[in-house]
């Protein structure tokens, strides 16, 4: 069976309240149901572990975790870290797997900032603008 890890950064857990006019009206919890009952849709069966954290350590830290385990690939949505995390671009670069980089909004269409991601220099894939369909999309990547 194929394991997936797939990180989320700050503010993440406030989806459904955080500028739904951006990021749409679903939680995290709600993208989570939706993404996995899409990829038995499709007829894959997945060991998928999800995590959350508005701390850059334990995002570091979690990241640094998949070293010890065997991961098809790792997905992360690094929030607004992505724009800044010198420390999780390092972290992401020791992980010898796939890293799919998915943002829920379109960041180029964003501010000039959010259009800049550290992060995606260590992405194999970079998937954003697609909404709640973004993380099922990332995990199609990496099965098809």
């Amino acid at each position: 069976m194929k394991k997936f890890l797939i990180i989320n950064g700050p503010n993440l857990n406030m989806l459904g309240l955080r500028e739904p006019d951006v990021y749409g009206s679903l939680t995290l919890n709600e993208i989570i149901a939706h993404t996995e009952t899409r990829v038995k849709d499709f007829g894959f069966d997945l060991n998928v572990e999800w995590y959350q954290s508005n701390i850059e350590g334990e995002i570091v830290s979690k990241i640094q975790s998949a070293l010890s385990i065997d991961i098809t690939a790792l997905i992360i949505n690094p929030a607004a870290y992505s724009h800044t995390s010198v420390a999780i671009l390092d972290a992401l670069k020791i992980v010898k797997k796939p890293i799919v980089e998915v943002h829920l909004s379109n960041t180029n269409k964003r501010d000039e900032f959010r259009q800049k991601k550290l992060t995606a220099m260590a992405a194999d894939v970079i998937i954003e603008g697609q909404g709640k369909n973004s993380y099922l999309l990332a995990l199609l990547s990496q099965l098809l």
